[in-house]
């Protein structure tokens, strides 16, 4: 009876847990979608990379300091805000380019999608991914630094090659985020909200920039 009662208990800690990710994670994109179209339509110049790194991994430790407090909710949106607020002047630039409107709609059409169906097969099988939680930071981490080297060397094709291994890491981490909520691996709603959140805003630049490229742009 005990036993039984345990797993009811934890069956409803755990279905809270997804209620609230994805209420929040709704709110912030709504937030995030608002602070970039703010950026579009006031046409802000895109942020020095340098304060773009400094503003992002300073406001998501500030979210991680404070994940289990009030505070922390505030920083999810400060730091969703900011992220949508980098995101209006790449948007832009792709707007400028001919066909531009399309490629924004199916990279943003293509995260929708892939978000979608890796969450709703997560949930539904209730597979255990955790077995790829060391891979998944292992990838981001080279990602990065080739994206560093792509950036600061002006070499296109890795560039693209970055985007493609983000793609597979971004899919690959909203698997297993959804996973570790259906587990119990994760019990924080705003530090599942803030993984997800990074996965989707990765997904879709890396989309928008491999499409773009397909479709004949510079960037």
């Amino acid at each position: 009876m005990q036993t039984q009662s345990l797993q009811q208990t934890q069956i409803l800690a755990t279905n809270k847990v997804i209620r609230n990710t994805y209420s929040l994670l709704a709110l912030t994109l709504l937030f995030s979608a608002a602070t970039a179209g703010i950026a579009i339509l006031t046409n802000m110049a895109p942020l020095n990379p340098i304060i773009t790194l400094v503003g992002y991994f300073g406001l998501l430790f500030a979210t991680s300091r404070f994940s289990n407090s009030g505070l922390g909710l505030l920083f999810v949106f400060l730091l969703t805000g900011f992220m949508g607020l980098t995101l209006g002047p790449i948007i832009n630039l792709y707007l400028s380019i001919p066909n531009g409107d399309q490629t924004v709609m199916m990279a943003l059409g293509g995260t929708g999608a892939i978000f979608l169906g890796l969450s709703g097969y997560a949930l539904t099988s209730r597979k255990n991914f955790s077995f790829m939680g060391g891979f998944i930071m292992a990838g981001v981490l080279v990602a990065f630094l080739a994206g560093l080297a792509a950036m600061f060397f002006s070499i296109p094709a890795l560039s693209l090659g970055v985007s493609a291994m983000f793609v597979l890491l971004m899919s690959a981490m909203i698997l297993w985020q959804t996973s570790e909520m259906i587990h119990g691996g994760e019990t924080n709603y705003i530090l599942a909200t803030v993984n997800l959140y990074v996965s989707i805003y990765n997904l879709f630049l890396s989309l928008l920039h491999l499409l773009g490229a397909l479709g004949g742009s510079d960037d």
